[in-house]
Order: structure tokens, then sequence, then C-alpha cells
């Protein structure tokens, strides 16, 4: 700053920074799992003519991971930039489920105002609620999207009144009270300031953006940025992303990297970007409020703060909530290993873990009790289960164990993590939702009509809400919109009664015959299908009682001379019970592992032996 101070030019460089600062608006959209946030953002995408596919609405531009699609949901927060009237739009696409909580902390760091957005039949959700109450902490301010106004029995106006009860509940200053609302469907592409008079594009919501949002401060002095977010490039490595939030960074300059526990580092900055539309682009330099891209910083952290080389003055890390839930993930060493999987060593287990931690805020890795095991702590079953589902993919075989829910002692007294349940069914099985909740020690808190369906909210044990899902799914014939939110850790409320069945266990490894599964068909519940390959020690079906049994289901009938009516009866088999990953791993109990592979998923207790078993039994 002294060279511009004696060179005349300070005042000119001030003018056109503080005009550039007029120009970026910064802003994060939250909403509940399929409230339509991703085909809001493609829509702003499409508006700005960023893509040429207009007619590829089909298809989402920023879920672009095969779990996001097939899920329905936003795992990992993307950034994007839309130019709109001389202004350029920094939108960032937050995760909507409790538990990525630590990648809507850090990305709404990032952010200057926020997309409150609300489907127009279902209102305000548990999801919703929780990433709108992190914003409104942070000082955020929103702009309120009431999204498929074009959905039959919808009420966009009680919606509204809705989210202003939420906000107020949730200690919202007068500011973030004053909101604009901005109605609209997304997936048929308007927006307008009226539900009643839809319109043909989404300017109106660009236009409320740019009015509503406040523009970034405009921060003189040494470089200060937050790397609130990485990229990984198989050509230069990871690359920090952050927002600028002071000063000025440049291509090629100096700085220290300001890490956890004091510890300051030297580094260069090699390249910068920014982001503009779906693409980065390389730039010289970048100031104080625009969110960039740095290539060149090693060993960074996300929560790590780049700042200047001489006067380093870090910012404050990014806070995450705690995991409340374990898992053990051990190498595959059941006699199918290394059939279907490229990475099946310990190494690359642990290498492949150790990865994730880098972006992975909310993760915590321990070793376990063998050398080829780790302990795995995480925010609940779906963070974990999108983790397994993506090593699978990958060409991992793992073995994982039965979550557990993390406890606290508080005061010298045992607390366990609390959850608010909140459950919508159709009137006729309320009775029979409340009486699966509560057995599992959750206490029902409010209750209402909403049209033809029932809200009801609880506030339940965390681990209370393992198979409760899929249980409500079948006892309301698919009908019941289950979401939960971390509450925070209370007095532990007792035991709650699991699985009350045992295991159908496999006497020897072979091939499952469906003569010998049709004979012992009143034992129990089948997991397998006839002609599939089993082993001794795997789980084939859920017993009829408490015990587990052994059985052998690769017995071939026993060919005889004799042929008389009714000794060739067919084998008529009821199809066998199919688990989703996170189904499975909420079935399994102590003494049972879930075996995955990219092509297959096997229940097996962890010790295959019969007599092994037993003997631990005692």
């Amino acid at each position: 700053m002294q060279k511009y101070r004696k060179n005349g030019h300070f005042p000119i460089i001030i003018h056109t920074f503080a005009l550039l600062m007029q120009n970026i608006r910064n802003i994060a959209i939250i909403a509940h799992v399929d409230h339509g946030k991703t085909t809001l953002v493609d829509r702003m995408i499409l508006q700005a003519k960023l893509t040429r596919d207009v007619e590829k609405m089909g298809d989402l531009i920023l879920d672009n991971n095969d779990l996001e699609r097939e899920r329905g949901i936003t795992i990992l927060a993307k950034n994007v930039s839309v130019p709109y009237k001389g202004t350029k739009i920094n939108i960032i696409d937050t995760p909507g489920h409790a538990d990525f909580g630590g990648e809507v902390e850090r990305v709404l760091n990032m952010a200057d105002g926020v997309l409150l957005l609300v489907d127009a039949f279902e209102g305000t959700m548990p999801q919703t609620r929780f990433v709108l109450q992190k914003a409104i902490e942070m000082g955020k301010k929103p702009v309120v999207v009431i999204n498929k106004v074009d959905k039959l029995n919808c009420r966009p106006d009680e919606v509204n009144e809705e989210v202003f009860d939420l906000m107020f509940s949730l200690n919202a200053t007068e500011d973030q009270l004053d909101f604009k609302t901005v109605y609209g469907s997304a997936k048929q592409g308007w927006m307008s300031l009226d539900w009643k008079k839809p319109t043909n594009d989404i300017i109106a919501l660009l236009d409320t953006i740019i009015a509503e949002i406040p523009a970034p401060e405009e921060k003189l002095g040494t470089p200060q940025m937050l790397i609130s977010s990485l990229e990984y490039s198989p050509y230069v490595g990871r690359i920090a992303v952050g927002r600028v939030t002071r000063g000025e960074l440049k291509a090629g300059m100096p700085v220290s990297l300001c890490k956890r526990y004091d510890i300051i580092e030297k580094q260069k900055i090699k390249e910068l970007m920014v982001f503009e539309g779906l693409e980065k682009r390389k730039v010289e330099s970048v100031k104080s409020g625009d969110i960039c891209a740095v290539v060149g910083i090693e060993g960074f952290e996300i929560g790590d703060t780049i700042a200047d080389i001489e006067n380093p003055e870090p910012l404050p890390p990014i806070a995450v909530d705690e995991p409340t839930m374990s898992m053990l993930f051990t190498i595959n060493d059941s006699p199918f290993f290394g059939r279907e999987g490229k990475y099946v060593t310990s190494r690359h287990l642990k290498e492949r873990l150790e990865h994730e931690l880098e972006k992975n805020l909310a993760l915590r890795i321990k070793p376990g009790n063998s050398s080829d095991s780790f302990i795995v702590y995480g925010r609940g079953v779906l963070h974990l289960s999108i983790l397994i589902e993506t090593m699978r993919r990958e060409g991992f075989e793992l073995q994982v164990g039965q979550p557990r829910v993390l406890d606290k002692t508080i005061n010298g007294q045992r607390c366990e993590p609390i959850e608010y349940l909140t459950i919508e069914v159709p009137e006729e099985f309320v009775g029979r939702a409340i009486e699966m909740s509560t057995r599992r020690k959750a206490a029902l808190i409010h209750m209402e009509t909403r049209g033809d369906r029932t809200h009801l909210e609880f506030e339940i044990p965390a681990r209370g809400l393992m198979g409760l899902r899929s249980n409500l799914l079948t006892a309301t014939q698919g009908e019941a919109i289950v979401a939960h939110r971390f509450k925070g850790y209370e007095p532990y409320k007792g035991d709650i009664e699991k699985r009350t069945n045992g295991s159908l266990v496999a006497m020897e490894t072979g091939m499952s015959v469906a003569y010998a599964m049709d004979k012992l068909q009143d034992r129990g519940r089948y997991f397998i299908f006839p002609g599939e390959e089993i082993y001794a020690g795997q789980v084939v079906g859920e017993h009829t009682r408490e015990n587990d049994l052994t059985i052998n289901i690769c017995k071939t009938k026993k060919l005889t001379n004799v042929r008389a009516s009714g000794t060739d009866e067919k084998a008529m088999l009821p199809p066998p019970i199919q688990f989703s990953l996170e189904e499975a791993l909420e079935y399994i109990q102590e003494d049972e592992l879930v075996e995955v592979t990219p092509k297959s998923m096997r229940i097996r207790k962890i010790l295959l032996d019969e007599t092994a078993r037993k003997r631990a039994r005692g």
C-alpha cells in the first residue's frame, strides 16, 4: 500500500475497489431434502445461458455425483456463479440433511445471505430448520422462495406465515424477519412476487437477490482467507476454496498458512481462480468479498487461514457439530474376499479413510482393536453409509459393524444424544406411528393435522432412530415421511427393545438350493435367492424365534427310482427380504457384520465357525 501512496494512485485504487464490491452477491441455498433446491440453481444457470442444454432439464447440472442423483439429495456443497445485470451472483448449494452438518457449517462462512427454499405444500421441515438456525446465528439475511406452487392442495400463504413463525422462534433479528418472499415453480421455470400471477422466467428472483442480499463489505489491509472447502485435481492436487475476507490475494504471492494449534507455515500461491458459471477462470488477483480457488497451498485443512507473509492473523477456525455415532470398519476377511473388489488390504482402507478426513469435517477416525480395523465416528447412519457406498463404488471391499451411539458423562451423569423427530402420516396410521416411536423412548411434543395428513413431532434418543424409518414405512404402506435433527445431550432414557428375532445362519459353503430352502420355510424369512453362492457363517434369513438357528440350505434332493404322485411338488418360495445399506446397518446385531463389496452386500456373523460362536456365548 505504501508503494501506491507514493505514486499517488491510492484514491483511484480505493474507488475501483469499492465499485467491484457492489457487483458481487454471495448466497447459500437452504432447503429440506427434495424441496427443489438443486433444480432452482439449475434454472438460474439456464437463465444466465451458461449451458446450451436448455432442453435437458431432466439432468441435474449441480448434483452430478451418481449417489446424489439416485437419492435425490445433495451431499457435497458446490460453488457456481451466475452473471446478471453486471452483478456476479456466487451460489453455494448446501446439503439439506442434518448428517452433513459439517458441509453446512463451512459453506455458510462464505455467504452474505441465504435463499430459504420451502415447499408450498409441505412447509417448513426439520432439515430446513437445522440449516436456517445456523444461518440466523451467523447473522445472514434471508430471501424466502416458496417453490412448487403448481402442486395440488398447495398453501403458499400459510407456508409464508409458517416461515415467519419459525424464524421468530429461532430468535431472528428484526432485519432478518423483514424478509422478501418470491413464489414459483423451479421445475416449470418461473418465479413471481405473487403466486397467483405466473411469469415465464425467474427474473423476479434474481432482482430480489440483488436488491435484498447485501454486497460483501469492503475490507482493506493484509490478506486473509478462511479455507472453507476444497477441490481435487489429478493435475495440481488439492485446491483450497474460500472467501477472501480482507485485502487482496495475488498469483505468485508468498503467504502464511495459519493452522490449528498456532502452527504457521510459509507457502506460495501458484495460481488463483474464480468461479464463472460452471467453470473456473484463472485470474491474477482476487479482492475481498469474492470466492476463489487457490492452487499451490500444501498440507492445508479446512478451517485454516491463508494470511499475510509477515504479519499473519488467523481467523477463528470453523466449529462443527460433534460426531454422535461410531462404526467399526475392517478389511473383508470372508471366504469370498477379493473376488469383486480392487482395494482389499488394510493399507488401502487406511489411506482411503485418511483421504476422506481431509474434506469430511464431521468425520473422526481411531485405530480399532486389530491392525486391520478402524473405528469411524460420524453424524449419523446416513453420513457413514454415504461414505461406505462411495467406497464400494470405487472398488473397495470392507466389513462394517453395528452403529453405536456415543454417550457422554456430564456432571457425573450418563447422557446420550437426543434428536427431534418429525413424522407425517395419513390419519389412519397415526396410532401405529405413535406406538412404534414411543416404544423407542420417544416423547410426543406436538401434533397437528395438515389436510389429510397428520404431522407428529417427538424427542427421541438417537439410538431409537436405528431401524425406525424402515419399520414405519412398512407399517404405513410407504406413506410415512420421516426426518430428524440433532437436539443435544440429555440424561440416558433407559434401555430400548432391540430386534427380537434371531438369525438363520448358513451351516456350509456352497450354492443355496430351492428344495432345501422350501423345506425350511417355516423357520423364518430368507435374505437370499435360490442359486446364490453362500458361505458357512453367513446370515441367510431371519429366524421366527429369538435364538439363532444354523441351517443347511445347500442340501440337494436325493434321487430315487420312485415316481409317485406328490413326491415332486414344486418349491414355492416367497421373495426374499432385500436390504438397502442403511437398513442392513440398522438391522444387524452386535455379533454380526455387513460385508460390502462393489457388487454384493451380505450379512455375516463375526465368528463364522458355529463351535466358536457357541464357545463365545459360554
